[in-house]
Parts: C-alpha cells; structure tokens; sequence
C-alpha cells in the first residue's frame, strides 16, 4: 500500500509543473490571439493602452478555461511518454500494478479540474467575460446591439413576466404580448395574452386584450378592461433581454422554472443549464482519453499519444456540439443531450484504461 501511495505522490510531482508550464502557455497564446484580433481596431480608435490592458486582463479567466483541458491532456501525454522512455513504466508494470490503478491519480486530478471549472466559470469566468465585452464595445465606440425580438423580462421580484415577441423602439409598441403573474410561492394567478400594447406615458394600453384566471377552481378567460398596473418603462424592454451566457448557473435555473411555469418555450434555457454542468466534465474526459490512449502505444509515446488524444478530444467536442444542437431543437431532451456525450465518452475511457495491456 505504501509503494502505492508513493507511486502516486511521484506521479503528480512529475505531472503538476509539467501542467502549470503548457496552461500558462496556452493561457497566454489565446491572450495574444484575443489582443492581436483586435489591435488593428484599437489602434484606429486611439484606444489608450491602459483601456487594453484592462481588456486583456478581464480575458484572462476564459483564456485559462480554454486552455484547461488540452493543458491537462498534454501534460498527461507528456508525463506516461517520459515515462516510457526511461522505462521506469516497464519497472512499475513489473512490480504487478496493472494499468487502471496506475492512472487513478490522473483521474482524480481530471475530476478536480472539472469541479474546479464548474465553479470557476460560474463565479469568475462569466462576470469577467461581460465586463471585458463591455469595456470593448465602449473602448470601439459600438453601441450594445439590442435584441428586440423574443424579449423575456421579469419584475416585482420575479412574480410578474413579460414574453415580447417584437418591439418595435420607434413608436414604443410591444407585439404578441404573454404576461404571467404568479404569486410569491410561485402558484399561477393569471395570464394577459394580447396581439400589442402602445405605451401611454405612463402605462401600456392593451388591444384586444383577453385575461385567464382560475375562478372556482376553473379557468376562465375573459377581455380585459384598462388596466394602468403594467408600467414598466419601454427602456426596460429595450435591454438585450435574457442572454443565458451571462448568466450564473442558479439564475438559469430560476429562468428555466419561470419559461416552464408560464407555458412558454424553454428547451433552449433549460438546454443551456444542463450544459453548464456537463460541459464542466471535459476536463475529467481529456484526462481518461490522454491517459488511455498513452497507455497503448509502446513507441513514439508522446506523439502517437498526444495525436490520437486530440482526435479523440475533437470528436467528443463534435459530439457534444451535435447532442446540445438537437436539444436545443427540441429533437431529445436537454438532459439527454447534455449528458449522453459525457457518459458515453467517459464510458470509453473507463473501457480503454480497463482494457489496456500492461
């Protein structure tokens, strides 16, 4: 048990400051390639250079997401490759390890990471990614694109919803209006469904407006009157609306719960919150892959391993995009199509480190 553990320890000293050399690395490779895909702009803009270091800066965070994975995948490659050639591999095989105990501490170490992005994208990686687009958009005199089709806005802390499918800014006219109220238990009250609504100065003035609302227990659907309770602001509907990638992961899931509540569509929401949670596993994945995948080549290790963990890599990334785009379709069901590639690939690695012959 203590050769194990020895083992063990030995394997990560050899693998962490090989892991911490390719993500600066790689970190810093997609910083230059962010910074120099804008100079040309900056430049015309007389963007002062203070202005872009802070850009750069706030890139740092996605630069490290990005570079996580393939600096995990290479440092994996790199550590069984060395080990290969000094065949000190050949002496653990030897001592009766067989392959999979030997690729546990890699597996951990993938597993870590993947929680460790989860949290790191939620907390740190989203907020710095919008202030960085912020910063850029006024940094090159861009004015925020507004999105005025498919609006979803909620007030009066989350109990009053409006679905817009299309504003129009100049004559402050909201289309196909869905407005649901619920009380603070999240329980249905009522829903307002109108072909428009013009702002009066301080209200929205509906057009053939009709109510639904349970009345003993049955739902009943009648015109509404005037009614001058809905008066937020026209500049309230003319921000972005809802963009599900500035979001954290909680406020997704509100978001979700509020589109189902309220009958409106909400693959695409939901679609985007199981992803979060599984795209975070790609870390735990390129490490089973990595690892495998070094496990079965006996020359020309680091390069026939890094090869074909790439390819393999690609065709998980391939896979995932296809599984989340059909979900978002609606063709499967955001759970499934954000889970199956995980289970399916990390059922690969599991089979190919079992299979592996020492």
């Amino acid at each position: 048990m203590n050769r194990i553990m020895i083992l063990d320890r030995y394997l990560l000293r050899q693998f962490f400051p090989i892991f911490f050399i390719a993500i600066s690395m790689f970190g810093f490779v997609l910083i230059i390639i962010d910074l120099f895909a804008n100079l040309v702009n900056f430049m015309q803009n007389d963007v002062s250079v203070s202005i872009i270091l802070q850009i750069t800066m706030y890139f740092i965070p996605k630069s490290l997401t990005y570079a996580l994975p393939i600096s995990l995948l290479f440092a994996a490659a790199y550590v069984i490759g060395d080990l290969y050639a000094k065949n000190e591999l050949t002496s653990i095989f030897s001592a009766g390890i067989p392959f999979w105990r030997f690729s546990i501490p890699f597996v951990v170490v993938g597993f870590l990471a993947s929680v460790f992005s989860f949290y790191f994208d939620d907390s740190i990686v989203i907020p710095a990614t919008k202030i960085k687009n912020d910063m850029t958009r006024r940094a090159l005199g861009r004015q925020v694109t507004e999105r005025n089709s498919n609006i979803v806005i909620k007030t009066n802390d989350g109990r009053l919803v409006y679905f817009i499918e299309f504003f129009e800014y100049d004559g402050l006219i909201i289309n196909n209006v869905t407005i649901v109220e619920t009380d603070e238990k999240g329980k249905f009250i009522s829903q307002i469904r109108a072909p428009s609504a013009e702002w009066k100065e301080t209200h929205w003035e509906f057009r053939n407006a009709l109510i639904y609302q349970y009345e003993e227990g049955i739902l009943r659907v009648s015109p509404l009157g005037i009614n001058t309770s809905y008066n937020e602001h026209p500049d309230v509907f003319k921000i972005s609306g809802v963009i599900f990638k500035e979001l954290p992961a909680k406020e997704v899931k509100q978001l979700v719960s509020d589109l189902r509540r309220s009958g409106y569509p909400y693959y695409e929401a939901q679609t985007d919150y199981y992803h979060r949670y599984s795209f975070s596993a790609t870390p735990l994945i390129v490490m089973m892959l990595s690892v495998s995948m070094g496990g079965r080549f006996k020359k020309n290790i680091l390069l026939m391993s890094l090869f074909t963990s790439l390819v393999a890599a690609v065709v998980y990334y391939v896979t995932e995009m296809l599984s989340t785009t059909m979900a978002g379709y609606t063709y499967i069901h955001p759970a499934v199509g954000a889970w199956f590639p995980v289970c399916l690939f990390i059922a690969i690695g599991i089979s190919l480190i079992r299979s592996t012959k020492t």
